[in-house]
């Protein structure tokens, strides 16, 4: 068993998509998906993250999902709550309302766009993580938000008690050993395609985007790679990865999973600005993926 910090939320996390419809928050829709998510074996939701469009969200809609995804989830998984902000000030809102609301965990995204130095970076999270009870889950992806944050202040943040996991998506292995090596957080792959390989180094799971349209075969890759079933693991690996590159790879997220969830029934795909719907090309693309890996659209 794992000595590591945070390593209950080990597994099959799924960065769940924010359902709207005609502009709105999808009630129903979020529902839906919880209940599908915990049918499934899902060990953690993550609402309002990257994929729940939490940069277009009002700070009320923001609130208000994070609220019905506890209720409805009422204790049977995890819920990690997306709460982070390039503003320290609110990401200590959000936070406390999370904790508040009766969450389990905090994803927080490194600071965007306005690129703190590393001591900046240390002092954001250290004000939330003192300020709240939670476990915490820094979030870098660079890619994003327009710098790293480096593996020697990633080791100082996991000092704080409360900062138990890191959700890494630099796409470095070498980044994610250097942190294993020297910390003791839990670390959970922030890109699809890389959990395989980063579980062999010492990650523990990961937070999924392709989780929403097919959890069950990430949890039986998880599950593989964690007890040493490599072989196992490495057919689901190959099996998820056309999947993984074809989908995510045809447009931003959460663009292609909100694309390939309506075309399973299961939302309506609004997006909303600036992100845009994929095109008719691109849509067809989808659907091909889609039905090579063997799934029965509408």
């Amino acid at each position: 068993m794992s000595t590591r910090k945070g390593s209950d939320y080990r597994g099959l996390s799924v960065a769940i998509v924010t359902p709207l419809r005609d502009g709105r928050l999808d009630l129903a829709r979020l529902r839906e998906q919880v209940e599908f998510q915990i049918a499934a074996g899902t060990r953690c939701l993550v609402p309002v993250g990257t994929t729940g469009e939490s940069p277009t969200l009002s700070h009320e809609e923001h609130e208000r999902v994070i609220s019905d995804v506890v209720q409805i989830a009422a204790g049977r998984v995890k819920v990690m709550a997306g709460t982070g902000s390039n503003s320290t000030a609110e990401a200590l809102r959000l936070t406390r309302w999370a904790e508040k609301e009766g969450a389990d965990a905090s994803l927080q995204v490194a600071p965007y766009y306005n690129k703190p130095t590393q001591e900046g970076f240390y002092q954001h999270f250290k004000a939330v993580a003192e300020d709240v009870g939670l476990p915490i889950c820094v979030y870098n992806i660079p890619g994003r938000t327009g710098k790293n944050i480096e593996p020697e202040t990633i080791a100082r943040l996991a000092e704080i008690p409360n900062i138990t996991m890191l959700k890494e998506a630099t796409g470095s292995l070498d980044q994610c050993s250097q942190i294993l090596n020297i910390t003791n957080l839990t670390v959970l792959s922030g890109d699809d395609s890389l959990t395989l390989p980063m579980m062999s180094v010492g990650a523990e799971g990961v937070i999924s985007v392709a989780g929403n349209i097919v959890p069950g075969d990430i949890i039986a890759m998880v599950n593989a790679a964690a007890a040493g079933d490599y072989n196992q693991a490495r057919t689901l690996h190959h099996k998820l990865f056309p999947l993984c590159r074809d989908m995510l790879g045809l447009a931003t997220n959460p663009i292609p999973v909100k694309a390939a969830m309506a075309m399973l029934g299961r939302d309506t795909g609004e997006l909303r600005l600036p992100m845009t719907p994929l095109d008719a090309a691109q849509q067809s693309a989808l659907r091909a993926t889609l039905e090579k890996y063997g799934l029965s659209l509408h």
